[in-house]
């Protein structure tokens, strides 16, 4: 059967490769914002997640079988990636679940597909929690063996992001507002608690909603602290007219988020010049590793750019075909029986990734703990800072 693209792979047969799938069809499932405020980094998620399993396809990797992409829209609220998680833990062909995009979501779909053993790979969630249970710091548990991830947590981003603040970028006085989500309330916590170790004062802390549109409450609370910054735990659509009601109220002071502000929709909707903000990884540009995956991606003609999570997510996809190829083997065939070594093979990952070497510690975390401080210049965010996370 026939089961390749029209289009050149590097290494590949040229115009496709027919493969053996006499044994079915196994899914690759997706939960992530496809519709909604978040949709810019969702549709580049999904596109990325295709395009490995289709170069996968081409290139028959999994012996025996063809892969399905199988892409659920969230709309970013959990009850909605909820209902996903559900229908694609109730497909007995689907193997793995690639995303979601929010910790908020992921604390909904993973003990979900944990009770099918449906092994679970996400680009860009970063609430501890996730890996490390209740007490990620003081007894850290697993809650899930099934999830993995390729993003690094907020126990390094918020620190990270309040060390350039402080250190770097001499803030001294810093106004901290979220927007009471599991994401945006963790990396607040993280980042406060590192600006007052570093010498730093946490002159206010604020809270607003995701769908809030108008901020002079939040503003006349901090403005009498006088803050020479903000940081702001939540994602674009907020911190956009956030930092632009900021500079209309005279505040003219950067703010500063994590990888939940890093897309230039940030800029559309208010983000002003000089606004920071950290994400996990380092710029896809600057990755040697990640030159092919971006030659493809253009090559593939998807109308959307593949945004903050393209590189990881495309990782992400490729955590569970590897580990899949792995599990069934040469001649092998996937049922049930095959989930627990095939979760064990994503454990052992040990993969030469678009974003460079992957792999997991115990709890499931990434081994990668390089973030990349980005800084508004023009219309988008513009890298600025690389590095690893050290502990101060």
């Amino acid at each position: 059967t026939a089961c390749g693209t029209n289009r050149n792979e590097a290494g590949g047969t040229g115009g496709g490769s027919t493969c053996d799938t006499s044994k079915g069809t196994l899914g690759i499932g997706m939960v992530a914002p496809l519709s909604g405020s978040l949709s810019a980094l969702g549709l580049g998620m999904r596109n990325s997640a295709k395009m490995a399993v289709d170069q996968a396809n081409q290139k028959c990797t999994v012996k025996g079988y063809k892969l399905a992409f199988q892409p659920e829209d969230d709309q970013a609220t959990a009850q909605i990636g909820g209902q996903a998680g559900t229908k694609l833990s109730s497909d007995p062909n689907v193997v793995g679940v690639v995303g979601p995009l929010n910790s908020s979501v992921a604390q909904t779909v993973a003990p979900i597909l944990a009770g099918k053993k449906i092994v679970q790979v996400s680009p860009a969630n970063t609430n501890p929690t996730l890996t490390l249970g209740d007490q990620p710091v003081a007894s850290p548990k697993r809650p899930f063996p099934t999830y993995f991830r390729t993003a690094t947590t907020d126990l390094v981003q918020g620190p990270f992001g309040a060390q350039y603040l402080v250190q770097k970028a001499g803030k001294k006085n810093i106004a901290v507002i979220d927007d009471g989500k599991t994401y945006g309330a963790g990396l607040a916590d993280q980042a406060a608690q590192e600006i007052t170790k570093l010498g730093g004062k946490v002159v206010a802390r604020e809270k607003v909603g995701e769908k809030d549109t108008d901020f002079s409450g939040v503003i006349g609370k901090i403005r009498p602290s006088n803050p020479d910054a903000v940081y702001y735990g939540g994602e674009y659509p907020v911190a956009g007219p956030l930092s632009k009601q900021l500079a209309g109220a005279g505040l003219n002071i950067p703010l500063m988020g994590g990888d939940g502000i890093v897309d230039a929709k940030f800029v559309q909707l208010g983000g002003k010049e000089g606004d920071l903000a950290t994400s996990v990884g380092a710029p896809a540009e600057s990755l040697p590793s990640a030159k092919q995956f971006i030659d493809d991606y253009k090559a593939a003609g998807f109308s959307e750019p593949f945004s903050a999570y393209g590189v990881l997510t495309y990782d992400s996809a490729n955590v569970i075909i590897d580990g899949l190829a792995k599990a069934i083997g040469d001649g092998g065939t996937f049922d049930d029986s095959k989930r627990q070594a095939l979760i064990d093979a994503v454990q052992a990952t040990k993969l030469d990734g678009a974003s460079g070497p992957v792999s997991f510690d115990q709890y499931g975390d990434t081994t990668n703990k390089v973030l990349t401080v980005y800084q508004v210049k023009g219309t988008d965010f513009a890298p600025i800072e690389t590095g690893a996370y050290q502990a101060s």
